[in-house]
Formats: structure tokens, sequence, C-alpha cells
């Protein structure tokens, strides 16, 4: 194929641009960093001999924290269905690798995904050797793919999105993605958006609609098998509204910390967890929220305010569904203060939180849609969020009525992980 040759040729120079920034995130970002040289293809002799003995069925590949943890929860149901099968789960990032190694079934070998370089790739695919490669969401990697279906197995696309920018970065150089997509035995579409937009870049395609896998991975129930975070040591004993910001992202620790701050002159029981996206930007938003005069504790380091604060930075990874649990309001990052891309909302509504989110989220764009057509989340901007705050720390009937919404329809989008493990199972038999 003339378009991956053209990739292979120019991927060396590429590769020289994108290492900085590779070794800039590995050393600035936390989670599970030995091994890391399998990105590399560089295995340790006792992984390479779990890999040989493992007789793998299917390689499943996410990219970081949340497909890795709608990965693991595949896998999990796979598991309830065929006991027998064999995995190898790959993660891209360091945070996805520790949730991943913490996370995963003791029958599940877990490694760092190679680089899409030739050499990599092809000897990764040796040492793994499936029968079926599955990648979750938007990872088209060229030679992963073709390394894959020349070694004979099948390879399939699931919980698969194509976002506003993608589709037209997709289609504008539909001659290099085409054929990497006609490679592809099995695509599962979240949507019927994204079905027509995967078409649209390859018409010969026959994407089919599953669903949402994450709305899955958050069963019923769960709340009760998650660790409680020990909100206690950090804000007290008395009684107490916890807002959490998650996800966040630059721009919004500051905006929201200060709709805190005065919201709480008159609401002493309001008390604010930030979770940035990236734990590495902890001293950063540390930095910034400094600046508000409220006490604040530092997950990182262990400095808990002596159980004192206003504020709980939790710059850690990995505890998020921990922090859901234990908060009152969730609201979610990456779509205030000029980010409009959005974060996935599912995970709070699954556990029955009032979510506030803002009115444009083009990552999440059909799961919004979803929510709101439900009454099940609050989609406001900038200017509306002080006072949506206001009405729901005020409100805890409010809260509970939007909290129970949100609840149930998850629970009616259930279904996309048992219609996504039938169809690869056919590919399988």
């Amino acid at each position: 194929m003339f378009a991956r040759f053209l990739y292979n040729l120019f991927f060396p120079v590429g590769f020289l641009f994108y290492l900085p920034g590779l070794i800039v995130k590995y050393v600035r970002r936390g989670g599970a960093k030995d091994g890391f040289a399998e990105r590399f293809a560089i295995f340790s002799k006792k992984k390479k001999r779990r890999l040989a003995e493992a007789k793998t069925d299917v390689w499943v590949h996410a990219v970081s924290v949340g497909e890795t943890v709608a990965a693991l929860s595949m896998i999990d149901k796979w598991l309830e269905h065929s006991p027998e099968r064999r995995f190898v789960l790959s993660t891209t990032t360091t945070t996805g690798q520790a949730v991943a190694r913490a996370r995963a079934p003791e029958s599940v070998t877990v490694i760092f995904c190679p680089l899409d370089f030739v050499p990599c790739v092809n000897r990764t695919t040796r040492l793994v050797s499936p029968s079926l490669l599955v990648i979750f969401e938007t990872e088209i990697w060229p030679n992963l793919i073709h390394a894959a279906g020349k070694s004979g197995a099948e390879t399939a696309l699931v919980n698969a999105r194509m976002s506003d920018k993608s589709s037209r970065g997709y289609k504008r150089f539909s001659f290099f993605f085409s054929p990497i997509l006609r490679e592809l035995s099995l695509i599962c579409a979240q949507s019927e958006l994204d079905a027509e937009r995967f078409k649209a870049v390859e018409p010969s395609l026959s994407p089919e609609v599953t669903g949402n896998m994450k709305f899955d991975q958050i069963p019923a129930n769960a709340a009760d098998a998650i660790p409680d975070p020990g909100l206690d040591a950090v804000f007290g004993t008395d009684p107490r509204t916890v807002i959490l910001a998650a996800s966040t992202h630059p721009g919004e620790e500051a905006l929201i910390a200060e709709i805190f701050g005065r919201l709480r002159k008159t609401r002493p029981e309001l008390k604010l967890v930030i979770v940035p996206r990236h734990a590495e930007r902890g001293a950063e938003v540390a930095e910034k929220l400094a600046k508000t005069g409220l006490k604040t504790a530092r997950r990182s380091t262990g400095d808990d305010a002596g159980g004192k604060a206003d504020i709980l930075l939790a710059d850690t990874t990995g505890e998020m569904l921990a922090f859901i649990n234990a908060s009152d309001i969730v609201v979610m990052g990456k779509s205030f203060a000029g980010h409009d891309e959005g974060h996935n909302i599912i995970e709070p509504a699954a556990m029955g939180k009032p979510v506030v989110t803002g009115r444009v989220a083009r990552n999440f764009r059909q799961t919004l849609e979803i929510m709101t057509r439900a009454d099940a989340v609050l989609a406001v901007d900038d200017e509306e969020l002080e006072k949506t705050l206001e009405e729901l720390a005020d409100n805890p009937e409010r809260r509970s009525s939007l909290g129970e919404r949100a609840e149930k329809t998850v629970e009616n989008e259930r279904g996309a992980t048992d219609r996504t493990i039938e169809l690869c199972e056919k590919l399988l038999s």
C-alpha cells in the first residue's frame, strides 16, 4: 500500500519530533514506568516466557485510563461468558498501565503497546500471536493493524467514535485512511453518527452500531465495592457537601475555585475536590489554588491540612471513582474556561450523582444528547455555572432527583459490551 509506504518512510523523522514530548510525559506523568521498554518491543525474559505460554486468543489495546477501564470491564464480562479465553491487554500511557496492572484478572498479561514502527510492531505481534486484535475507540495505527492481519489475526475497532475534528481530518486524508480501515475485520461504532462518519471516509465499510460500552463499565450497585477515599482526614467529620471538579484542564481549576470561594462564604459546609486530568500538573494547580486564600490539601504529597482543608487537590491517578462516590455534585472538566471537547459523564451518572458539564462536549456529543433528552444532566456555560452550583448546593432534593434520572438513563443504555463481545466471538469462531 503506497500510503503505508509513505507513512513508514517518514515515521523515523516524525518520531524524532515526537520523542522529546514522549520523554517529558514519561518523566512528569505518574503511573507504572517499569517495562516502558516494551514500547520499543524490548521485553524481559519473564514477560516473553509468559507471552509464549499464554496462547493468546485476544489482544486488547487501550490508550490511557478511560479506555483501559472500559477495556477491563469488557474483559471481565468476556471471561464470564468464555472463561477459557486468554487475553493480553496493552496500554500506551504509564497511567493506563498502572490501572491495567492493578485491576486486570490474574490470567491477563499486561504490556505496553509498541510504537507503530515496523520492527517494534512485528516483534511484539510475533510474541503475542493473537487470534484477534481488539482496538478501543480511535487508535488507528497502520502498522499494528497490518501486522496483526498479516499474522492471520482478525482485527476489530470497538467502541469506535469519530469526533467532528477527526471526521474532517479523516475525510481530507481519505486516500491514506481508507486502505487502513478496509483492513479491519469489524468496526463497532458507538452511534449511527459515528458509523456514518466512518462510511464517509470509506464507503465500502459496514460498521455495526453497538452503543457506548462506557454505559456498561460501572455495574449497578457498584458504589458498595468502591473504596472510601478518606475525605474525613482532609475535611474533618462535620456534615459537608462535596463538589467534585473532575478531569479538569488549564483555566478550569481557577474558575471553579473562584466560584467555590464565593459560595462558601455563606455555606461553610461546602468542600471542593479537584482532580486534574493530568496529575503531573499538580504543582501548577497547587500554585493557583494557593492564591485563593483557602486552605488546600494536596493528595500526592500526603498533606491533609490537618483535617481542616477547604479544597483537596487530588493530583493522583486511579482514584476517580472513589472521589465520584464520595461527592454530592460533579462538575465535569474540559467543558469550561474555553474548553469544549468534554469528558465522559457516564461514570458519575451511573453512580446517581448530579452532573454539571459545559454546553458543548464535542467528543461526547452523543452521550450528552442522550442525557440531556432525559433531563439527566445540567449543561451550562461559564456564566451560568455559579448559579447552577448555588442551586444544587441549597437543594438536596434537586440533587437527588437529577442523580436518579442520570442513573436510570445509564441503565436504559446498557448492553453495548455484550453486543460487542458477541460480534468478536463470531470473528474468533
